[in-house]
């Protein structure tokens, strides 16, 4: 993702694809573009080549333009659990406190405005190209 100005960042919990489906912390930063998610470790790995903070510098991204809705979401013990579900098919389970503003409301929130960018961009598009092969712009 290109740098973009950060919309929220903070401490999201990721359900692993694994057999246990263990609940494994991570750091993230929503953009304009999507959700990146760093490993994250209490106090960092001394010399084990994390950045500042205790996350680590690679950061997987789960970009807008592949995302398809924020869905699932479930109140449980003050935690909000929600899932992102992809263009494939794919689901991606997270859960967060439930304190502040949530998660799954500003990814949601983040995608619509993306979404929106996108319906208007290829409106406009559209309505170009139609003026354009029509001759009515030759006046």
């Amino acid at each position: 993702m290109n740098p973009q100005k950060v919309m929220k960042e903070g401490i999201l919990e990721k359900r692993s694809n694994g057999l246990l489906q263990l609940w494994k912390t991570k750091r993230c930063v929503l953009t304009e573009d999507g959700l990146r998610l760093y490993e994250w470790r209490r106090g960092g790995a001394p010399g084990g080549g994390s950045a500042p903070g205790g996350c680590s510098r690679k950061a997987k991204e789960l970009r807008f333009e592949r995302m398809a809705t924020v869905d699932c979401v479930e109140h449980k013990r003050g935690l909000i659990y929600f899932t992102v579900v992809m263009n494939e098919g794919k689901e991606i389970d997270f859960r967060c406190e439930q304190d502040g503003t949530a998660w799954n409301a500003e990814i949601a929130l983040a995608l619509v405005r993306f979404k929106n960018v996108l319906a208007v961009q290829t409106g406009r598009n559209r309505h170009l190209s139609q003026l354009g092969s029509t001759g009515e712009d030759e006046s």
